[in-house]
């Protein structure tokens, strides 16, 4: 069992590159969520990618040279929050690998251990509790692989939805199964990867929830864009823009 810190006063922010170019509302709704429970944010400026991509098509040094300008920004001892099990899993499982025999063997090895997923932050770290004043919706949630497999994430994101009183979760069926994206895999395999996405959306479809809710925005952005080319309008959004907004009383 993973042993969580205390609350601490400050934690660094790692906002990786889907969020950055894609999905910046949610990186803020996480700062913003963190924020609100009195704890500092540390955003570094000069922060890029972990370094997955190049790691998962089997160029080591490569992706020792991106994640190595990464590892040098978290110099503190305090934790690094990142809004994606995809990057975090990265970070926390490969970092100590990717870096051994390595000058910055030990650096990596810290920020790895200190490296926590958002909703694993906010459930087991500041046990958070939400006020929900929302309007009432139904939603579906998809896990993606790396969040549960190499981050171990499972019930944390259900926890914090099921605080929120207006929202229903209708649970996939077939939650566990990959979506097809995989970063590189949609490229190399797409055939396999369209009919891996086909399944997701059918599934999500059979919900009959109005919007999908993930935490790795890879994922969302795979199913989202198969969903739209298929004519269905299921909304989707990352848990932590939606949890932001359903408890943000300044818009009230």
């Amino acid at each position: 069992m993973t042993k969580y810190p205390e609350k601490p006063e400050a934690v660094y922010y790692f906002g990786t590159c889907l969020v950055d170019l894609l999905y910046p509302n949610a990186g803020m709704a996480g700062i913003k969520l963190i924020q609100r429970e009195g704890v500092e944010v540390i955003f570094p400026q000069k922060q890029t990618c972990c370094g997955q991509p190049a790691f998962n098509a089997g160029h080591q040094d490569e992706a020792r040279s991106v994640a190595a300008l990464q590892v040098e920004l978290f110099p503190k001892d305090i934790p690094i929050v990142i809004p994606s099990g995809s990057c975090g899993g990265m970070i926390r499982k490969h970092y100590p690998v990717l870096f051994e025999h390595h000058a910055l063997e030990s650096e990596a090895e810290s920020v790895a251990r200190r490296t926590f997923e958002l909703t694993e932050f906010l459930v087991h770290v500041l046990k958070i509790k939400l006020e929900d004043i929302g309007e009432p919706v139904k939603v579906t949630w998809h896990t993606s692989c790396h969040a549960k497999r190499e981050m171990g994430i499972e019930d944390e994101p259900k926890k914090l939805l099921r605080q929120l009183k207006n929202v229903k979760l209708q649970e996939l069926e077939r939650e566990d199964e990959c979506c097809g994206f995989g970063g590189t895999f949609a490229i190399k395999e797409p055939h396999i990867s369209a009919a891996m996405v086909t399944d997701k959306i059918e599934d999500v479809t059979k919900t009959g929830a109005d919007c999908l809710l993930g935490g790795d925005c890879g994922c969302l952005l795979n199913i989202s864009g198969a969903m739209k080319h298929s004519g269905i309008t299921t909304e989707h959004q990352h848990i932590a823009e939606f949890i932001w907004q359903r408890t943000d009383k300044s818009n009230v």
